[in-house]
């Protein structure tokens, strides 16, 4: 069993190790949880950074982005990877068409209904740019909020919460926070190097993957705005956090996640003669004096940053698109939304054999369902925007995403889980949207 936890009889840490602890983990704090006000936008250092390159300079980040595209279209039969297995083969293909989608988008090649604002334009401009440029600047501010102590001494402090609740641990609030204040790609940067390090089993690395690694605060602010529920933002925010994590907390029990493996992964039994706080900075205090020059850090986190986005942003582009007009001219979200009709039928939620529809087919792109019930009532309004967050996984995003990382959870196990995680949404939204209704928090 690994785990880095120093004892009782460790030798004395250099003060050093001290100093890179606390300065470098500071700078992943400012990076990652301090919301700063720049030309009147208010969010996180690196996004600021992204919101610049896409905004000032667009012709620099479409090349880049672009440049992503083509290694992650090339690189599966450059590898022969694209062999393994028939879903990394359809992803492979995916890849390509995200690659000349992209290209016909930028180059205004193609049917006119392909270049109306929620399609190939939305899907370019907000989700496929925003996540080339995201993803490697997140993977850089990460190497300060992991790779110098901070996961070990706040993993032994919180223990005692993660373990019991969500069967992760402590170490997994990490994940769990820098999801909402940054994205899924980022949170699901930290599980991937933290799985591959020994310190996650499966099946907590699929817990966090499949239940952590939502959709930003930032999104849900366009979420919230496309509803017309900003006027009642805190309540949607902190009710979607405890919803979504009280979600977690339940589908971490349940199969199919509770039947993966669960051997390996770090032991959570204190050093003799410490106590929890003492155990906790032994724990980053060795991590700081064990790892590598910061150079190399950043430079292993921004090639892993790289891969990611240039695996995740033509997929996005290509399964994207392809929910988006299965949503508009097929009834696939018909049928899929039949399986969700008994929970907002339960939910007591209006209309509810459109709603079933619409929520559904957030499974294709998280987004959907605000689209297709931004004129409903305001309960309705509240779930969508709830179990657009909650329900964490999607094919145009976090599901690409797990896929490349090497998380062994199955596509199949991933619509298990998407489709559990929505049903238990739709209901306790429910529940929260009609008093907040009833108390005119919402309207």
């Amino acid at each position: 069993m690994n785990t880095r936890t120093a004892t009782a009889s460790s030798p004395p840490v250099p003060a050093a190790a001290f100093l890179r602890l606390l300065a470098y983990s500071s700078i992943g704090l400012v990076m990652f949880f301090l919301p700063l006000e720049i030309a009147g936008k208010t969010t996180i250092l690196f996004d600021h950074a992204a919101t610049y390159l896409a905004q000032q300079q667009r012709s620099l980040s479409i090349a880049l982005v672009l440049a992503l595209m083509a290694w992650g279209a090339a690189a599966p039969f450059a590898r022969g990877s694209w062999r393994a297995s028939t879903t990394t083969a359809v992803f492979s293909v995916l890849k390509v068409l995200g690659l000349v989608l992209a290209l016909m988008y930028l180059l205004k090649l193609g049917p006119a209904p392909l270049f109306e604002k929620d399609m190939l334009p939305f899907l370019f401009d907000k989700l496929a740019l925003t996540v080339g440029l995201i993803v490697p600047l997140g993977a850089v501010a990460l190497a300060f909020l992991v790779g110098f102590g901070l996961l070990e001494l706040v993993g032994v402090l919180m223990q005692p919460v993660m373990r019991p609740i969500w069967r992760t641990p402590g170490h997994s609030a990490i994940d769990a926070v820098a999801s909402f204040v940054g994205s899924y790609s980022v949170g699901l940067l930290i599980t991937n190097r933290v799985y591959v390090e020994g310190k996650y089993t499966a099946r907590e690395a699929a817990i966090i993957a499949t239940g952590f690694s939502t959709v930003s605060a930032a999104f849900m602010i366009i979420v919230a705005k496309t509803l017309n529920l900003m006027d009642a933002w805190n309540f949607y925010f902190w009710s979607t956090f405890v919803i979504a994590f009280a979600v977690t907390a339940i589908t971490a029990w349940l199969p199919p996640i509770s039947r993966m493996d669960n051997s390996g992964g770090v032991s959570d039994t204190l050093p003799a003669g410490r106590n929890r706080w003492q155990a906790a900075w032994d724990a980053g205090l060795a991590q700081a004096n064990d790892a590598p020059p910061l150079w190399r850090v950043l430079r292993d986190n921004l090639r892993d940053g790289l891969a990611m986005a240039s695996a995740v942003v033509p997929t996005i582009l290509a399964v994207g698109l392809i929910g988006l007009l299965l949503a508009r001219y097929t009834p696939v979200f018909d049928v899929l939304g039949l399986l969700l009709l008994p929970f907002v039928w339960l939910g007591g939620l209006a209309e509810p054999v459109a709603t079933s529809k619409a929520l559904a087919s957030g499974l294709a792109e998280m987004f959907l369902p605000a689209l297709m019930l931004k004129g409903a009532d305001p309960v309705v309004r509240y779930v969508a925007a709830v179990v657009s967050v909650s329900s964490v996984l999607f094919f145009s995003g976090s599901i690409p995403c797990v896929l490349a990382t090497r998380i062994p959870i199955s596509l199949r196990q991933m619509v298990g889980v998407w489709f559990v995680r929505t049903a238990l949404s739709i209901l306790l939204a429910a529940g929260a949207g009609h008093i907040a209704f009833a108390q005119g928090w919402i309207a």
